[in-house]
């Protein structure tokens, strides 16, 4: 398998007749680079007064105390935003002593670390056996920059490198696993493999140990793959595709480079499919779909986007304006910081921006559409069916938002507070994660049950021209006995006046049970005029129109802790039932508001 492999540093990252001299030089005064390098210097100058932060057993053990990650987490991420500023400073401006003095204190420190791994990630287990996502990350950073620098590193540096990788990466893999990542369905199996795969393809030269690591991350690789459906959707949301899927792409362009293209990961039919999803996921702007664990806004990377974009003809840049800058991953991960540098096409970032466009995913069960009506506003519309087991999974069947020029009036939480709670037994009794914090309805005053078994069937779903469709059974994800049927229709039409309706059919089987409608809000409702909620927010007022005989309407505030440990305000908007029968329609429509909206009447 890796027979003949060898290619110097400027084949493996550097266009053909470039060296990496000539390249750095150009990125360092090219008007394209321009923002970046600018970017980039005021990061160094700014670390530059700053100490390279602690890392002590007072800090790792506060997880293990108190099921918080984010004391340990942030120092952690403090060291390799040094890493990436001081490696790419390095590289722009080589004879920058200062900027290269701190790049030589900084590798030293990151060897120094006990363990490469997060504190959440080795509980209960040997660190020195244990390969987690920020490890594989740290230890492909590491030997990217060495191979980057060469013989600008002093040489016991470049051998400790070489050390600790053998030492926290190759060695476990071959000796302690399996690992548990080694058949996952999601972004760790793609970080993990990706990472040590690579770096075992820039440190490692015994073709033995080459050969024994490629049989391991190859495999494992596949198993990502899996996790997708034909359709490329990613279930964890975009935010973890970048994450995943970059890392495939970054160790597969390593790997046909390396192999002279014998051996070729982009060839599997899959990936096509995979790599056109981030298009679709985009409703407004740099705000997504974001279902499962994602962010709310997430800015695209340039290099990962720009490199797909070369590879297949059909994929969409997004406009340049949300390229993610420098400090944009809070992780500070090296490998695409990197490639937004190396990879970016000049061409590619003029390309426009993304089309207006509707797609449905068959194998996720997500809507996803944008359009632009004829006023100009940008209207984002997304839908998902699915199941209750999926990765990062939310109690979420039928959950749906509806956003005008990037503002969410039926929203989505996104991704909470990582603690070991957040990821343990009581993970649905958080807001972002139980369906209580997302627009599905309320059955007998319960939620959603978790579990693959409580599904959604698709009964139509159409992308169209004028108008998107999703039509779901949700009888299986309530456990709620005398629930009969549960019916949700969502329709986008998208012509003319741009309205959303959204109809459930519920019917019971004895006495009727309770049923609210629920949606979701960041923007304060004001139920003051019967049969409409108005929502205003970021310029923009938001019609709900319901039928106020039938239903009964009321609002409550709510907080939850965001990604980044941050209180967040929300609104949950009930419209309960006034009198449930055997059998029950209940339609709410979303439109824009002028000020001279006719009175919605119920059919």
């Amino acid at each position: 398998m890796t027979e003949g492999i060898g290619r110097s540093a400027e084949e493996l990252y550097y266009s053909a007749g470039e060296s990496a001299a000539g390249f750095w030089a150009r990125a360092a005064r090219a008007p394209e680079f321009s923002g970046m390098a600018a970017e980039l210097r005021a990061e160094g100058v700014r670390l530059l007064e700053e100490p390279v932060p602690a890392l002590t057993e007072e800090l790792f053990s506060i997880f293990a105390r108190t099921g918080s990650r984010l004391e340990f987490e942030r120092a952690y991420f403090q060291r390799r935003r040094r890493l990436n500023a001081f490696a790419l400073l390095s590289l722009l401006e080589p004879a920058a002593e200062r900027y290269y003095g701190k790049l030589l204190e900084t590798l030293r420190t990151i060897l120094e670390e006990r363990t490469w791994c997060l504190p959440a990630h080795v509980k209960g287990t040997d660190a020195a056996k244990t390969i987690d996502l920020f490890s594989a990350e740290t230890g492909f950073a590491l030997s990217e920059i060495a191979c980057l620098l060469g013989d600008r590193l002093p040489p016991e540096l470049t051998e400790g490198i070489d050390r600790a990788v053998a030492r926290r990466l190759i060695g476990p893999l071959l000796r302690d696993g399996p690992h548990h990542w080694e058949t996952a369905r999601h972004n760790w199996a793609a970080v993990c493999a990706g990472s040590v795969g690579a770096a075992a393809l820039l440190r490692t030269t015994d073709a033995e140990t080459l050969e024994a690591v490629l049989a391991k991350v190859l495999p494992a690789l596949d198993c990502y793959l899996d996790g997708f459906g034909e359709d490329g959707a990613c279930p964890e949301g975009l935010g973890y595709w970048n994450y995943g899927f970059g890392y495939y792409v970054y160790f597969a362009d390593l790997l046909a480079k390396r192999t002279g293209g014998r051996i070729d990961l982009f060839a599997k039919p899959k990936v096509r499919s995979i790599a056109l999803f981030q298009q679709a996921a985009y409703l407004c702007g740099d705000r997504v779909a974001c279902f499962s664990d994602s962010l709310r806004e997430i800015p695209f990377r340039t290099g990962l986007t720009h490199y797909l974009a070369r590879m297949y003809s059909e994929l969409e840049t997004p406009d340049a304006r949300y390229e993610a800058g420098l400090g944009e991953d809070h992780c500070h991960r090296w490998a695409p910081a990197l490639r937004d540098w190396l990879w970016r096409d000049s061409r590619t970032a003029a390309s426009g921006g993304l089309r207006p466009a509707s797609r449905y995913f068959p194998d996720a069960q997500w809507l996803l559409s944008r359009c632009v009506s004829e006023a100009g506003r940008c209207f984002g519309f997304a839908a998902k069916g699915g199941h209750n087991d999926e990765p990062h999974n939310h109690n979420d069947i039928g959950q749906f938002m509806w956003m005008v020029d990037g503002t969410a009036f039926a929203a989505d939480l996104g991704s909470g507070e990582y603690t070991s709670a957040y990821f343990g037994a009581d993970r649905y009794a958080y807001d972002c994660n139980g369906s209580q914090g997302h627009s599905v309805p309320i059955v007998d005053g319960r939620g959603q049950e978790a579990g693959r078994a409580h599904a959604a069937t698709v009964l139509e779903a159409a992308a169209g021209e004028s108008e998107d469709a999703l039509r779901l059974d949700l009888r299986r994800a309530y456990r709620a006995p005398g629930l009969a049927s549960l019916v949700r229709e969502l329709r986008w039409r998208k012509a003319g006046e741009c309205r959303l309706t959204l109809t459930d059919e519920v019917a019971f089987e004895g006495e009727p049970l309770s049923f609210t409608e629920r949606i979701v809000t960041f923007a304060a409702p004001d139920l003051t005029e019967d049969g409409t909620v108005r929502l205003t927010s970021g310029g923009l007022t938001a019609l709900i129109r319901y039928d106020g005989a039938l239903l009964e309407v009321s609002a409550e505030r709510r907080v939850y802790s965001d990604h980044f440990g941050e209180p967040q305000a929300w609104y949950a908007i009930d419209w309960k039932l006034r009198r449930p029968n055997s059998a029950n329609r209940i339609e709410l429509v979303f439109e824009l508001g002028d000020g001279n909206e006719p009175k919605y009447r119920a059919e």
